[in-house]
């Protein structure tokens, strides 16, 4: 009975070191701009429960708004930050955060909060990987509602929303059906090129994509706190 009991207590022990890893745990962080965002803890790392909304480098500078195709397209050619919402509403921003080029993620005044960064590839194949891979943490990532047919059962609070993108010619594309965020990874075969690792969820797949974007999309950020895997 005794070596029963201690088999037991080793048991209970491992599983709630388990249980606590992979918790989701919520707290509350405030960007440069004042907006709110709630954080989880998912295993090691730290993420935002939403996307990114400042219009300010973390040192106060103010990133351009492209208000117009033609905004867009200069930034991008050359190489200069820029942000915008989804169809240039303000509306959009407040469900989908803004839409960045990787020339604003990539900043070195810095686009996110401090303490935070832009994710690399590693951080979103942890994720995906604690979620049980590709063919399934992607319905596990979305959020409940919002997206145009094949809602998610947001298993860890990540609540991902299909905001959409923008592409290099300034064309607003895939709102209600896709989100795609940036990582801060240029592809090793092609680094020095024009295009950056970004993670893709559509609305008819339970999958995660990774695919690349150029430096002149706009696509949208989730930070994550530093010092994780």
């Amino acid at each position: 009975m005794k070596l029963n009991a201690a088999k037991l207590s080793v048991g209970f022990v491992i599983f709630i070191v388990v249980y606590f890893s992979f918790s989701t745990m919520a707290q509350s962080l405030k960007e440069i701009d004042g907006n709110d965002f709630k954080t989880i803890k998912y295993g090691l790392q730290e993420w935002l429960t939403g996307n990114l909304n400042v219009s300010s480098f973390r040192n106060g500078d103010f990133i351009p708004e492209a208000k117009t195709n033609e905004d867009w397209i200069k930034a991008g050619s050359e190489g200069k930050p820029a942000w915008c919402y989804f169809n240039n509403d303000p509306e959009n921003g407040k469900i989908y955060g803004k839409l960045y080029n990787w020339y604003a993620i990539n900043d070195p005044r810095g686009l996110t909060p401090e303490g935070w960064s832009i994710p690399v590839n590693n951080h979103w194949m942890t994720l995906v990987k604690n979620l049980l891979g590709v063919d399934v943490a992607g319905i596990k990532l979305k959020n409940k509602t919002g997206w145009k047919s094949k809602n998610g059962t947001n298993n860890i609070g990540f609540a991902a929303l299909p905001g959409g993108y923008r592409n290099e010619n300034g064309a607003f594309k895939e709102l209600g059906t896709q989100c795609q965020w940036w990582t801060n990874s240029e592809p090793v075969e092609v680094q020095k090129s024009n295009l950056i690792y970004s993670l893709v969820l559509n609305d008819f797949t339970m999958e995660v994509s990774y695919i690349k974007a150029t430096k002149e999309s706009g696509l949208s950020v989730r930070c994550i706190k530093n010092s994780v895997k």
